[in-house]
C-alpha cells in the first residue's frame, strides 16, 4: 500500500573552467572544442565514505516539502499545518506558524508545499501549498507571505495567488509542489483529485451518473480543469499572475485554463526545474494494477520530463504511452484501446474541449515487478519523486559541496523503495544512464523531498518509516560531501568482555581504519570515566569492581579528525553454557519422517542449581527458505517465521502496523477479522499478488505481484496468527522429536532447534540482597536442512556462476563450499548433473580447497547441457563438523565449461544406489 496523498492524494554535458581537484578522486578530464567535457565515465566516482549524512532536526511529524535560503536558513512544512525554521547558526529548529489548514481524514490535503522567491533576498517572499475551506467549498490555494528579518512569518502579509476548487470527498492524488525556472516562472503540481477504486488498478474512467469522482477525465483529462496538471505563471509583485508565452494552450482558447503547462497526471508529487535549462521534471505516481487486463496495462510510475508544454497521457495513457482500453463501467464492455496520437475525451464530465494533444511518453518507468528497461530500480512498491539537477560551481567556496562527478545529474527517489538515483543526460538532455546514490550508507527513511542547497550538500525530508504515523525517524538531514581529508574510523575489538571481577581485558585498536593513505592515528582509551587511561593501539585493562563498563576508543589522524568506537564490559558474573547434544547428525534431516533425540546440556558457575524457568527449548519448521547462501545461526535464530521475514522485507511496514491503525488496519485487526473464515489464507494471499480495496474503507492495497503465491501465503499465515494469543510450545531439556513437517512438501525447509538459558544474575557486594544485575543469556542453535541440496543453496563460489537453482559456468580449478557440515552416517554421495562435452574429476577437500580429500568423482560428459545424469559415489566421514569444498579438476585443455549442477544428495548405500538415470528436460 502506498501514501494515500501520493497514490491517491548526471548527464553528459559541458562544464567551463573545471579546476584541479585536491585529492584523488577524480581524474583529468577530457578537453574537446577548447570546452573541458564532463562525462560520469571521465571522472572517478567518489568513495561513499565521502558522503555524511547528519540528521538536522528530529521527530517530526509528516514533513512535506523543503526549501533553502540562500544564507543556508532551511524552512520546511509539516501537512497537519507547521511552518519551521531551522537555522544554522545556532543548529536549532523553531515552529513559525501553524497554518489553520483543512487537513482531511487523518492523511490528507493539509499544508502540502513550499517554496521560496527566487529573489528572496530582495523581497523576503514565501509562498504555500495548502487545503482551506471557504464557504462550504474546500480549495487548495498558494498564497505569498513576508519573511520578517526577526525570523517571523508576516501572516498578515498573506496574498493568495491562485485557487481552484477540489472534491474534498476524494482524499487521495493531491500534489503539492512548488518549483521556478530561470524565468521567474512559477510550477505548481496539482494531483486528479480522483477515487482509483473499480477501476482494478486501472484507468478510473467511470462514467456512470453520481460516479463524478471516480472519473479523472473530469480532472486530468480535461484541459479546462487545473487539477492533475503541472501549471506555470508569472507572479507579479502585487500578487496577481500573468501567463508566460510557450504554455499549453494559449490565452483564451475556449475550453482551456492557460495556466496548464503539462495536464495528463495523476499525482505528480515532487517536482524540480533544472536552473540552467528550466526543463520541468517530475515523478508521476502511477495506477496500482500489478497485471495487464482487459482494461489497459498494469500499473507503472514515471520520472518524467518536459522540455516543452505537452500533454502526458493520463488517465488514458500510462508508462512510455501505453494506451487503455476505452471502458464501459455500466456494462463492463471493452472497447477500441485511446490513440496516442489524437485522444478525445467524450466524458460527459468533461467541461473542456474534447480532442486532447498527443501523448507524451515517460522518461523512465517502472512496474511493481522488476522492469525489463530500467531493471535497477529493483522490485516491490512504488512512489516516484522528481528530485533537482545538480550544477557543479568550482568557484562556490564550500567544502560540503557534491564533486563534479554529479555535474547536471538530475537526482530521483522513491518514497517506498527507499532509494536515490543520479540519472545522466546526453548533451540534448535525453536519458542516457542512471546509477545509486550512496547505495549502502544513504539509510534513507521515506523520502519526501530533496533539494540542493546554495552550499552545493543535499538536503532532505524524511517521512519516516510509517505512513500516517508520528514517525521517531521523521526527519531532515544534510548530506555532505567531503573532497579532501577524512576521519579515521575507529574499531574496538576485545575478546573477554565478561567475567568475575578482577577483569583484565586485552583491547585492540589496530584494526581502526583511515580511507586516506599515509595518516598517523592517534588512540585515546577511556575505561571508567572521562580520563584518557591510555594511549596504546592495543591496552591492556583491570576491571576490579563489579559493574557495567563502556570502554570508549577515540582515533585523531594528524589534521584532527576523529571518531569514535565503544565496547560494553560487563563484570560480576559468566555467561552460562548451553549445547545442544545428540547421537544423530547435525546438519541433515531425512527425506521421511523420523525421530531425532537430543539433550540440552546447561552449566552456569554463579547458579548453584539451573532455574527450569529461565530453560527455553523451541523447535520451528521453516518451510522454504529461498535457494541463495544458507543463513546464518543469528539470522535464522531472529527470524524463525517466513511469513515475519517476508514482511519486514517488503512495504507493508509502511502501511500496516502490529496493533496501530495507519493507512492501513492493523495486522491485529486483519487477524481478528478473518479468524472464522477458512477461505481466508487462499484469498488475503492472493490479495496481496494482484492488490485491491474496498474492506476497510477507501485505501486500496498495491499489487505485488513480485511475490510468489507460498511467500504470500507464508506472510497471511504470519498476520492472522497474531490476532490471538501465542502458545509458546516449550519443548523439554531432553527427549525425543518427530520431523515430520516437511513430509509431501518441497525440500527448502530447515528445522531450527533453538535452546537458551537466562542465568541468576550478577552478585550484588552486599550480602544477603538479591542479584540485581548482570542476568545473561546464552543459546545454541542447530538447524537442520534437507540432505538433497540445491547448488544454488552453496555457501561460497569461486570461479562459477548461479543460475537459478542450478551452477554454472565452472571451470578447471573452480568450487563450491558447504559450510559447517556434518557428515555422522552418510557414506554415499550423488550429483545431478550435466556436462555437454568435457569429462573431468570433482574432489571434496575438508577445510579449505587443498585439505584433505574424503570423496572423488570422476564424471563423464552427457551429450548435452539439457541432459542431467545422476551419478554417485562414495564419501568419508572426517569426524565432527567441517566446511567441505567441491574442487574441479581438469588440467589439460580444453577445460572450462565443464559442469553444470542442479543438485547433491547426501545418503547411504541403503537410500541411494549407483544409478546413470537420463533426463532429456533437466528435471
Amino acid at each position: 500500500m502506498f501514501l494515500p496523498f501520493l497514490k491517491y492524494s548526471l548527464s553528459a554535458g559541458f562544464l567551463l573552467g573545471l579546476t584541479t581537484l585536491s585529492d584523488n578522486w577524480a581524474t583529468k578530464s577530457l578537453v574537446s572544442n577548447g570546452q573541458t567535457q564532463v562525462w560520469a565515465d571521465t571522472l572517478n566516482r567518489p568513495d561513499e565514505n565521502r558522503f555524511t549524512k547528519r540528521v538536522l532536526s528530529n521527530d517530526l511529524n509528516e514533513p512535506m516539502e523543503l526549501a533553502v535560503a540562500p544564507d543556508g536558513r532551511v524552512f520546511f512544512v509539516e501537512r497537519a499545518g507547521k511552518f519551521y525554521l531551522y537555522n544554522p547558526t545556532d543548529r536549532k529548529t523553531r515552529l513559525l506558524y501553524d497554518f489553520p489548514v483543512k487537513a482531511v481524514d487523518k492523511y490528507l490535503n493539509g499544508l502540502l508545499g513550499m517554496t521560496i522567491d527566487p529573489n528572496f533576498r530582495q523581497n523576503h517572499y514565501l509562498y504555500f501549498f495548502y487545503t482551506v475551506q471557504d464557504k462550504e467549498q474546500t480549495k487548495q490555494r498558494i498564497a505569498r507571505f513576508v519573511m520578517n528579518d526577526d525570523n517571523t512569518l508576516d501572516v498578515a502579509s498573506e496574498k493568495p495567488i491562485i485557487e481552484f476548487p477540489i472534491d474534498l470527498e476524494v482524499s487521495a492524488h493531491t500534489g503539492g509542489s512548488m518549483a521556478w525556472d530561470t524565468h521567474g516562472n512559477l510550477f505548481i503540481s496539482t494531483g486528479d483529485n480522483t477515487v482509483p477504486f473499480e477501476s482494478n488498478g486501472h484507468a478510473p474512467i467511470d462514467e456512470r451518473a453520481g460516479r463524478l469522482t471516480f472519473d479523472a477525465q473530469r480532472s486530468a483529462g480535461n484541459p479546462n480543469d487545473l487539477r492533475g496538471k503541472i501549471l506555470r505563471i508569472h507572479v507579479e509583485p502585487d500578487g496577481t499572475y500573468t501567463i508566460p508565452d510557450g504554455n499549453l494552450f494559449p490565452k483564451g482558447t475556449t475550453g482551456t485554463r492557460p495556466e496548464i503547462y503539462v495536464m495528463g497526471c495523476r499525482n505528480p508529487y515532487r517536482i524540480s526545474v533544472d536552473p540552467a535549462t528550466s526543463i520541468l521534471y517530475w515523478g508521476e505516481i502511477g495506477p496500482d494494477a500489478g497485471t495487464d487486463s482487459q482494461q489497459g496495462p498494469r500499473g507503472y510510475d514515471e520520472f518524467n520530463q518536459a522540455k516543452k508544454a505537452g500533454n502526458y497521457g493520463w488517465p488514458y495513457f500510462v508508462g512510455d504511452s501505453k494506451p487503455y482500453y476505452q471502458y464501459d463501467f455500466a456494462t463492463k464492455a471493452v472497447g477500441s484501446l485511446f490513440d496516442v496520437q489524437a485522444p478525445i475525451n467524450n466524458s460527459p464530465n468533461n467541461t473542456g474541449i474534447k480532442n486532447l494533444p498527443p501523448a507524451q511518453k515517460g522518461m523512465v518507468w517502472y512496474p511493481y515487478n522488476k522492469s525489463d528497461e530500467f531493471p535497477q530500480l529493483g522490485v516491490g512498491g512504488r512512489c516516484a519523486m522528481g528530485g533537482p539537477v545538480y550544477h557543479y560551481d568550482a568557484a562556490l567556496k564550500s567544502t560540503t559541496k557534491l564533486p563534479a562527478y554529479y555535474d547536471k545529474a538530475l537526482f530521483v527517489y522513491d518514497w517506498m523503495r527507499n532509494w536515490v538515483y543520479a540519472v545522466r543526460l546526453d548533451e540534448q538532455q535525453n536519458y542516457q544512464s542512471m546509477e545509486a546514490f550512496m547505495p549502502t550508507t544513504g539509510d534513507f527513511r521515506r523520502p519526501v523531498d530533496m533539494e540542493i542547497g546554495p552550499d552545493g550538500s543535499v538536503y532532505m525530508l524524511e517521512y519516516g518509516s510509517v505512513y500516517g504515523i508520528d514517525n521517531d525517524d521523521a526527519r531532515l538531514v544534510k548530506v555532505d560531501f567531503n573532497g579532501g581529508n577524512r576521519a579515521p574510523v575507529a574499531q574496538v575489538v576485545a575478546t573477554d568482555t565478561i567475567g568475575l571481577a578482577p577483569l583484565t581485558v586485552a583491547f585492540t585498536g589496530d584494526k581502526s581504519r583511515d580511507f586516506d593513505k599515509g595518516d598517523q592515528l592517534r588512540y585515546a582509551w577511556r575505561f571508567e570515566g572521562n580520563t584518557v587511561a591510555s594511549t596504546d593501539a592495543n591496552p591492556t585493562y583491570t576491571f576490579r569492581k563489579n559493574g557495567v563498563y563502556r570502554a570508549t576508543l577515540t582515533v585523531s589522524d594528524q589534521l584532527g579528525k576523529s571518531s569514535t568506537d565503544t565496547l560494553t564490559i560487563k563484570v560480576g558474573n559468566t555467561t552460562p553454557q548451553v549445547a545442544i547434544q545428540t547421537a544423530q547428525n547435525r546438519t541433515f534431516f531425512s527425506p521421511k519422517s523420523m525421530p531425532f533425540a537430543y539433550n540440552v546440556l546447561i552449566k552456569d558457575k554463579e547458579d548453584k542449581l539451573i532455574d527450569k524457568k529461565n530453560v527455553k527449548v523451541v523447535l520451528n519448521y521453516i518451510p522454504k527458505v529461498n535457494p541463495e547462501p544458507q543463513m546464518g545461526h543469528q539470522q535464522l535464530t531472529s527470524t524463525f517465521s517466513l511469513g515475519k521475514t517476508l514482511i519486514a522485507g517488503s512495504d507493508c511496514k509502511a502501511c500496516h502496523q502490529l496493533a496501530a491503525k495507519s493507512v492501513g488496519p492493523s495486522f491485529t485487526d486483519v487477524a481478528k477479522r478473518y479468524r472464522d473464515d477458512k477461505t481466508a489464507t487462499a484469498k488475503l494471499a492472493n490479495k496481496i499478488i494482484i492488490g485491491g480495496g474496498g474492506v476497510w474503507g477507501e485505501h486500496a492495497m498495491s499489487a505485488h505481484p513480485q511475490l510468489s503465491r507460498e511467500e504470500t501465503t507464508e506472510m497471511v499465515k504470519y498476520i492472522l496468527s497474531v490476532g490471538s494469543e501465542p502458545s509458546e510450545n516449550r519443548l523439554p531439556q531432553q527427549g525425543n522429536l518427530t520431523l515430520n513437517q516437511h513430509v509431501g512438501k518441497e525440500q527448502l525447509g530447515r528445522y531450527l532447534l533453538t535452546a537458551s538459558y537466562t542465568d541468576k544474575g550478577a552478585l550484588t557486594p552486599a550480602p544477603g540482597k538479591p542479584r540485581t544485575q548482570l542476568a545473561l543469556t546464552k543459546t545454541d542453535l542447530l538447524i537442520l536442512r534437507p540432505s538433497k541440496v540445491l547448488g544454488s543453496e552453496a555457501d561460497e563460489l569461486h570461479d562459477m556462476t548461479r543460475q537459478g537453482k542450478r551452477l554454472g559456468n565452472i571451470h578447471n580449478q573452480s568450487y563450491f563450499v558447504l559450510k559447517n557440515i556434518d557428515l555422522k552416517g552418510i557414506d554415499q554421495l550423488t550429483y545431478f548433473y550435466s556436462s555437454k562435452d568435457k569429462a573431468a574429476v570433482v574432489e571434496v577437500h575438508t577445510d579449505s580447497p587443498t585439505g584433505p580429500v574424503i570423496s572423488t568423482l570422476a564424471y563423464t560428459a552427457t551429450g548435452d547441457w539439457k541432459n542431467y545424469k545422476e551419478v554417485s559415489t562414495s564419501i568419508q566421514n572426517p569426524g565432527g563438523q567441517h566446511d567441505l569444498y567441491f574442487v574441479f579438476t581438469k588440467p589439460e585443455t580444453p577445460n572450462r565449461d565443464l559442469f553444470s549442477l542442479d543438485w547433491l544428495l547426501f545418503g547411504t548405500n541403503a537410500t541411494a544406489a549407483q544409478s546413470t538415470k537420463v533426463s532429456p528436460t533437466g528435471k
